[in-house]
This record gives structure tokens, sequence and C-alpha cells, in this order.
């Protein structure tokens, strides 16, 4: 693979469901992704990263997953089964601690969360495209959760509407080695321009500060 670049003014950041329910200790999700978050670094390298581009002033957007809300999917005649687990589980509980963001990824002023995904894709019946394209952006740098699922249905939709994407394989986790294979050597090398890691990442935004943002 080439060296990594990106240029100000067309590559954003975008940071998918880093709520409490996910990535932190006492969250209902993380105890079924904690051994592969913390073999692979997945929250500190999250953070290394949205806190790079921050350094060097690039657009940061959030996609969440839907919060939970009372009488959510009574009245709807199909359900998916990721949705049926949301409902049971009530996870991402609006007004709840597991539904607000961990403290080290709350959004800075000026930057997006994108309205809410009901199922996977960040993409899917949310203002997402609309927000990066308002913006001119059409490279996009992602981590967060799950890799097999969420990560991996944004990064298809992504590539469906003509967006360059790269994802940081040790800055995502999911609930096993297989799903994390499964999603990142079998699948999503079919949709992302590049597969990398932090390491990588940091280096080709660091490269960034040499060069100012466009005004």
């Amino acid at each position: 693979m080439s060296e990594l670049s990106y240029e100000h003014g067309i590559t954003g950041l975008l940071v998918v469901d880093p709520y409490n329910d996910f990535i932190s200790e006492g969250g209902k999700i993380w105890p079924r992704i904690k051994d592969v978050a913390e073999a692979n670094n997945c929250v500190p390298h999250m953070e290394q990263i949205l806190n790079a581009a921050r350094q060097v002033k690039l657009p940061v957007f959030f996609a969440m997953h839907h919060r939970f809300r009372e009488g959510d999917y009574e009245n709807w005649k199909y359900i998916a089964p990721i949705q049926k687990l949301a409902w049971n589980r009530r996870t991402f509980e609006y007004g709840t601690w597991g539904g607000e963001f961990r403290a080290e990824f709350v959004p800075a002023k000026g930057e997006v969360v994108a309205s809410e995904h009901w199922c996977s894709s960040g993409f899917a019946n949310t203002d997402l495209d609309n927000q990066l394209k308002r913006r001119g952006i059409h490279r996009l740098i992602v981590i967060g959760l799950i890799a097999h699922t969420c990560i991996e249905a944004t990064v298809r939709f992504a590539a469906e509407l003509g967006y360059d994407v790269t994802v940081v394989k040790d800055a995502v986790a999911d609930y096993s080695d297989e799903m994390m294979h499964a999603a990142l050597e079998i699948n999503m090398p079919n949709y992302a321009s590049a597969i990398v890691t932090t390491e990588e990442i940091l280096k080709a935004l660091a490269a960034m500060e040499t060069v100012a943002p466009a005004a």
C-alpha cells in the first residue's frame, strides 16, 4: 500500500457510536466486546485519533445509534433482529448514562452529530450524507463500534454514495476475533480503500499539520 495522505477540505473523521453502553466499564454491551477492545487498545486508539484530528483541524462527524425510548418499535410491522435486541436490552437508553457519549468523545463546538440511525448504517435514514456534502467532505476516516454491524454497514453505504473510506482496524472492536476477521479481512476490503492501523493514521494526520487548512 502506498503511503497514506489526506487533504484538508475534503477529508473528515467519522466516529461511530462512542456511547458508554459500548465502551465504558458498566456499559450494557461492554462485557461482550471487552476482550477484543482491550486486546487491540480500541478505546485509547479512538481517543488518540480524535485528538489528532482536532489538532490538525480536521472536521469531525459523529454517527450515533438511535437511543432507546419508551414505545420504540411497538407499532412496527417488521423489526430486524438487531433492533429486537436493542428493544429487549433498552440499549443506549435516552436519559441514562449508557445512552450518553463517553466523556472523552463528547463532541466539541462545531463538530457535527448526525441524526441517529435506527439499525446499522450511519447513512440510512439520517442526514449524515447531507452534512458531509454540504461541507465538501468526500474522504472519510472511520473509527468506532461495532466492526461487523455499524462500521461495516456505514462503510458499505459510504462506498455506494461515492465516498473514499479508510477504516482504522485497531480503533474498532467486535464481540469476537472471528467477527473482527470477517469484517476487516473478508467484507470491508471490498468497500474501504484502505484498512490501516492507528500508527499509520496518526502519521498521516501529523503530516497534515505542515499544510494549512483552506480558509
